[in-house]
């Protein structure tokens, strides 16, 4: 282990898209367990779109930014915790974290699964589909869904989760032909359109010209305006993001045919993750078993060493990844310690 720790401070507040310039590398001293925490040498780091929310206000400004990590237990100062255990906690974008109890818990193992499934479709990306499908959508078999930005970590987990659960036709939009070829021969989905090539509605509608019973929503603006004018009556919207809007600098996108919600029934919903908790493991119970069995594949954009985290943070905002974005340790195994899997994507 290193004599010192790297974290990662947010410097400034962008105005639009941010840029290196925001962030910077902290070193320090390696930070020493108090009684009742432990030391966790972190391993995975999970890149989410909602830390570009949380740069505008949310996150201090010099100081340590906060994210999902996956570590091991190096120091322990309380008998919850045992030296060499992987545990899940949210003191990210360091290198080294002084936890609790309280703030984090064991990660279970699972053979033949990855530590990094449990940062994409077993963490907080994968539960985030499974309780906007089973929950919020009261998802049934054979019924028809829209997923925009359907390359990325929510969308490839929805589009796995429901053709598992026996979706009908499965849509998705995204901004590369490659990404759109990739999520049909690979993730399941139907039919994916690239949004940069005409209007999302004229697109939405080629792609499921009966309409469709159910949106997930990562996007908002023209994508939003587009499912409700394609959403059946009673339709469902399931509120997750509005990414098209995080670097924005005007003014938002004024959907033009919100009355079609009152004339269709439509119901729209979003919802914190972290409200659903209780749900982690029925989520284990149906995921697990189709990734030993090799039946789903893990939808992950691997950047190697933590020193690529602000870069991975930028890309997957512009777009660049497919799949949940995931930075790994230098040196650590793809399976992480003490865990047998096979490869993945």
């Amino acid at each position: 282990m290193t004599e010192t720790a790297l974290t990662v401070h947010q410097t400034a507040r962008p105005h639009g898209f941010p840029t290196p310039g925001h962030f910077t590398f902290v070193e320090s001293p390696m930070p020493a367990p108090l009684p009742g925490t432990a030391l966790v040498e972190n391993l995975f780091w999970s890149v989410d779109p909602y830390h570009r929310e949380m740069m505008d206000a949310d996150f201090a400004l010099n100081a340590p930014l906060e994210g999902r990590t996956i570590g091991r237990v190096v120091e322990s100062r309380h008998p919850a915790f045992d030296e060499g255990q992987i545990v899940f906690h949210r003191q990210g974008w360091r290198t080294h974290s002084v936890v609790s109890p309280e703030e984090a818990r064991a990660v279970p193992h699972f053979d033949g699964v990855p530590l990094s499934a449990h940062l994409s479709i077993l963490g907080g990306t994968g539960l985030t589909a499974y309780v906007g499908l089973t929950r919020i959508a009261e998802f049934r078999e054979g019924q028809d869904l829209f997923v925009s930005a359907a390359a990325g970590g929510v969308g490839t987990a929805t589009g796995r989760l429901a053709r598992l659960m026996g979706a009908g036709r499965l849509v998705g939009s995204t901004g590369k032909p490659e990404k759109a070829a990739y999520l049909t021969e690979h993730v399941g989905y139907d039919q994916v359109f690239d949004y940069h090539s005409g209007p999302a509605a004229e697109l939405l509608a080629d792609a499921a010209p009966d309409g469709i019973d159910l949106y997930v929503d990562n996007v908002g603006g023209e994508h939003l305006e587009a499912a409700i004018s394609s959403l059946r009556e009673y339709g469902r919207i399931v509120r997750i993001g509005t990414i098209a809007q995080y670097n924005s600098t005007g003014a938002p996108y004024a959907l033009r045919n919100l009355p079609d919600i009152v004339e269709k029934s439509l119901r729209m919903e979003g919802f914190l993750v972290r409200n659903y908790r209780d749900v982690q493991d029925e989520l284990y119970e149906f995921v697990v078993p189709h990734l030993q069995s090799g039946r789903i594949l893990l939808d992950e954009n691997v950047i190697d060493g933590f020193g690529g985290i602000v870069n991975g943070f930028l890309g997957m905002l512009r777009g660049e990844n497919q799949g949940k974005v995931i930075v790994r340790a230098a040196g650590t195994d793809v399976r992480g310690p003490g865990c047998r899997a096979r490869s993945f994507l």
